[in-house]
C-alpha cells in the first residue's frame, strides 16, 4: 500500500489542484477511448488485412472482455483509494498499449482492445472521475463537471497527436510512444499528486476548517448507499441507462464518422474537422450539466441528454457541409458530455461518498460494454441497408425510451430511512 502523503495542515486547500491532476489523468484515457483508436483503424485495417467489419467485431469482443474489470476496480477505490487504484490502473494500461504494437491478427487485436479498454476507456476513467467527489460537497457538480471538461478538452487533442505520430514513425511505434506518455504522465500524478480524501492532509471538505467532531473530512450529513441497495433503486438504471445509450450509440457514431459522414457528402477532411464542434458542445455541456446537478433535479438532467441524442440521430440523412454538419456535431458532444456529466456528479450526491466506486464501477462496467455494440450495430445495418440511417432509426427507441423511464423514476430513498417518520424539509433539488 502505498505511504500516506504527510499532512500539511494550515496549507490552501487541495481540492482544486486534485480536480486539475484528474483532469489530465482522464486526458490520458485517450488512446483506450473510441477517437484515440479510430485513428489507427484504417491502419490496422492495411496492415494486418482485415475488414472494418472484423475490426469492430474486435473491438465489441475486447471492449465487452475489458467491461467486466470496472466493478473490481470500483473495490479497489473504495478500499485502497485513488493514488493505489490510479497506479495500478496507468502502469497496467501502458502496458496494454505497448502489447498493441505487436499485434498480428484479429485475435491478438482483440486481446489488445481488451486490454486498452479495461485500463484506459474503463479503469482510468472511472479514477480520474472519482477522485474530486472526496473533496467536495456543496460544489461538487461544478468540480467534476470543470475536472471533466478540462479533461475533455485535452484528450481532444490526443487523437490530432497519434495521427501526427503514425505519419512520423508508423503505427506500430505510435503505440509504444503512447505506452511511454501514459506511464510519464499518469504515474508521477499517481505516487506524488493525488491525495485521497481532504484528511490526509489536515484539511476538510470544501476547504473549510477540519472539526474535532469530523476527524475523517468527510461530509457529516448525507447517504451512504452500499452497492446493493444503490442498484435496487430505479434512478440508478435510468442515469445508467443515459450513460449507456450514449455511450453505444456515440461511439458507433464516432467510430464511424468519416465514412457516415462520407455518405452526406462531407471529405473525409471535413468529415475529421466535425470533432472539433463535438469538443466545443461537450465541454460547454459538462460545464452547464455539472453546475445543473448541484440546483435540479436529475430527471431534467437526463431528459436533456436524451433528447440531443435522439435530435443528432434523427438529423442524419439531413446533414450536408456547412451548418447542419456542425450542428449535428454539437447534438453530439452535448448528449454524451450531459449524460457522463450526470453520472458522475449526481451520483454522490444520491447515493454517497463511501462506496462510491463500487456503484460506479457497476456503472462504468455497463458504459464500456454499451460502447463494444454501437461499432458493430451500425456497421451490420449499414451492409445490411447501405446506408447508416435505417439502423439509426430503428435504435431511436432506445434514448426516447430511457427519457420516458427517467422522467417517472423516484428519487433514491435510503432503506434505513424507510421507517423514520417524514419530516416537512426543504426539498432536494435533484428529486
Amino acid at each position: 500500500m502505498l505511504a500516506p502523503i504527510p499532512p500539511r495542515p494550515g496549507t490552501r486547500f487541495s481540492g482544486w489542484r486534485i480536480v486539475v491532476l484528474a483532469a489530465i489523468g482522464l486526458a490520458m484515457t485517450a488512446p483506450g477511448q473510441t477517437p484515440g483508436v479510430s485513428v489507427f483503424v484504417d491502419h490496422l485495417m492495411a496492415g494486418l488485412d482485415l475488414t472494418r467489419s472484423e475490426v469492430s467485431l474486435a473491438y465489441l469482443v475486447g471492449t465487452l472482455a475489458g467491461a467486466t474489470a470496472m466493478p473490481r476496480v470500483g473495490r479497489l477505490i473504495d478500499d485502497r483509494g485513488t493514488r493505489v487504484a490510479m497506479t495500478v490502473v496507468g502502469g497496467l494500461f501502458g502496458l496494454m498499449l505497448a502489447a498493441m504494437s505487436g499485434v498480428t491478427g484479429i485475435i491478438t487485436l482483440t486481446l489488445g482492445f481488451a486490454g486498452i479498454r479495461m485500463f484506459g476507456q474503463g479503469g482510468l476513467s472511472l479514477v480520474s472521475t472519482t477522485a474530486v467527489a472526496p473533496w467536495f460537497e456543496r460544489r461538487r457538480g461544478f468540480a467534476i463537471g470543470l475536472s471533466t471538461a478540462l479533461g475533455g478538452a485535452l484528450l481532444s487533442l490526443i487523437p490530432i497527436t497519434s495521427a501526427f505520430i503514425i505519419e512520423l514513425t508508423g503505427w506500430r511505434t505510435a503505440w509504444l510512444v503512447l505506452a511511454v506518455a501514459v506511464w510519464l504522465i499518469v504515474l508521477p500524478i499517481a505516487l506524488g499528486g493525488l491525495i485521497d480524501r481532504p484528511a490526509d492532509v489536515g484539511q476538510q471538505v470544501d476547504g473549510t476548517p477540519l472539526h474535532t467532531e469530523n476527524p475523517q473530512g468527510r461530509p457529516t450529513t448525507g447517504p451512504a448507499f452500499t452497492r446493493s441497495q444503490a442498484l435496487r433503486t430505479p434512478m440508478f438504471w435510468a442515469v445508467c441507462g443515459a450513460v449507456a445509450t450514449t455511450g453505444m450509440i456515440g461511439t458507433g457514431l464516432a467510430f464511424h464518422q468519416i465514412d457516415l459522414l462520407g455518405e452526406q457528402g462531407l471529405t473525409p477532411v471535413q468529415a475529421a474537422a466535425n470533432f472539433l464542434p463535438q469538443t466545443v458542445a461537450s465541454l460547454t455541456a459538462t460545464l452547464l450539466i455539472g453546475s445543473m446537478v448541484d440546483r435540479f433535479a436529475a430527471r431534467w438532467v437526463l431528459l436533456v441528454s436524451m433528447l440531443a441524442m435522439a435530435g443528432a440521430m434523427v438529423a442524419v440523412p439531413f446533414v450536408s457541409p456547412g451548418w447542419s454538419a456542425m450542428a449535428y456535431g454539437m447534438l453530439i458532444g452535448a448528449a454524451g458530455s450531459s449524460a457522463r456529466a450526470l453520472e458522475a456528479a449526481s451520483f454522490p450526491k444520491l447515493f454517497g461518498i463511501p462506496h462510491l466506486g463500487s456503484i460506479r464501477g457497476v456503472v462504468s462496467a455497463i458504459s464500456v460494454a454499451s460502447t463494444a455494440f454501437g461499432p458493430l450495430a451500425l456497421s451490420l445495418g449499414r451492409d445490411l441497408t447501405g446506408s447508416y440511417v435505417q439502423v439509426l432509426l430503428v435504435l431511436l427507441v432506445i434514448p426516447l425510451g430511457i427519457a420516458v423511464f427517467g422522467l417517472f423514476a423516484p428519487a433514491p430513498r435510503h432503506p434505513a430511512a424507510a421507517n423514520r417518520p417524514t419530516q416537512p424539509g426543504p426539498r432536494d433539488p435533484l428529486t
